[in-house]
């Protein structure tokens, strides 16, 4: 028999953030996050999130012994201003038994109803800059710091249950080589954009000559995503706290802006060293030798991670992403990248996958996101 708690106490959210661990113990594809980082992010106390969103976090137990947990999440902003009325599950894992995951997706669906929600979407986090995804494909690749791994089964058993595909997303992989060996195609085509629009690439030396142009970033990261499906506006409040929580992994010559001739922003990319391996040292915590790898992972590394790309509308489909990208490549030989890893694109997002097309790339990756209807 499985029978389902709410995590209500510190010891059960300390339960719930650790599961995983147990879970992948033997799995050497398996990055663990933080664990006092993931217990701030669903502390309503110590994420601001929780001003437009509400939550439940289950653990589900069988003969006693801890065998799975999922969140369940409602995100105000999406239900009234999009008029999406859905109910969003993330921290989803479980042992393969199909009884723990119907029983778990059972309180997915009953906070839902209780809502007044009317489908079920995830696994997601609160917003859009959460993890997000199932892994579907690549099972043999190991997940970045702002991805998730899964067993295989997992897919499965959703399918089992009723579920189905909604939103898909595509990882790539790609070699960078010496900058005179890099494609000449994009060398021109950053050139010819440049000259054509006035634009001027902005780089940066030290962190805090990033700061005056965060919030435009984000400004800008609303214009660049609000038409795809998974868009949810992200507050004021929201962006602080993603500024402290990123922040510290942030290498400022890793972050390429570009503006006009009056000095607005109209394209930026965020890049971070990969902290994949030093993530995997760490195993949860930075103590005590755990923020060594991660501080060493920013200045010793052969491979990086996109995380971020915005682009003004009046500017998408006319190459800026080429002046970001071969500006970056120069970073990239600089520091000794040799290898550099997209994080999820959603399969519509054809303008970005162009540009890989130009390098040595491999698709590694594929995730999706899984809904049904609420059972009223």
């Amino acid at each position: 028999m499985i029978e389902i708690r709410k995590a209500k106490s510190k010891d059960d959210f300390l339960e719930f953030v650790t599961f995983p661990f147990k879970l992948y113990s033997e799995n050497k594809y398996w990055v663990p996050p933080i664990t006092k980082e993931e217990l701030e992010v669903i502390d309503e106390k110590k994420n601001p999130v929780f001003k437009n969103a509400d939550a439940s976090f289950f653990l589900a137990y069988k003969n006693n012994k801890l065998v799975g947990r999922v969140a369940a999440m409602v995100n105000w902003i999406e239900v009234k201003q999009l008029k999406k009325k859905k109910v969003r599950f993330g921290w989803f894992d479980f042992i393969d038994d199909i009884e723990v995951s119907k029983a778990l997706l059972q309180k997915v669906n009953e906070f839902g109803k209780k809502h007044k929600l009317e489908f079920i979407e995830g696994p997601v986090g609160f917003s859009n800059l959460d993890k997000a995804g199932l892994l579907v494909y690549g099972f043999d690749e190991m997940n970045t710091m702002i991805t998730q791994y899964n067993h295989p089964y997992y897919a499965k058993h959703l399918e089992t249950l009723g579920y189905e595909k909604l939103a898909q997303w595509v990882e790539y992989e790609m070699k960078i080589v010496p900058f005179d060996e890099a494609p000449e195609k994009v060398k021109r085509f950053s050139k010819i954009i440049s000259d054509r629009y006035n634009l001027k690439l902005v780089n940066f030396k030290k962190t805090s000559a990033i700061i005056p142009y965060v919030d435009e970033m984000f400004e800008l990261l609303a214009e660049t995503y609000n038409k795809l499906q998974t868009f949810v506006p992200v507050q004021p409040y929201q962006i602080k706290h993603y500024k402290e929580k990123y922040f510290k992994y942030i290498h400022p010559e890793f972050i390429k802006c570009v503006i006009d001739k009056d000095n607005k922003l109209i394209a930026f990319a965020i890049v971070m060293p990969s902290f994949t391996k030093a993530l995997k040292k760490a195993n949860g915590s930075y103590f005590p030798f755990g923020l060594l790898h991660v501080l060493r992972a920013q200045y010793f590394n052969n491979r990086a991670s996109f995380y971020l790309i915005g682009v003004h509308p009046e500017y998408q489909n006319k190459g800026v992403t080429a002046m970001l990208f071969n500006d970056i490549q120069k970073t990239f030989n600089k520091r000794g990248i040799t290898v550099v890893e997209t994080n999820p694109e959603l399969e519509e997002n054809k303008a970005i996958q162009q540009l890989w097309k130009n390098y040595e790339n491999r698709l590694h990756k594929k995730r999706a996101t899984f809904t049904k209807n609420i059972i009223q």
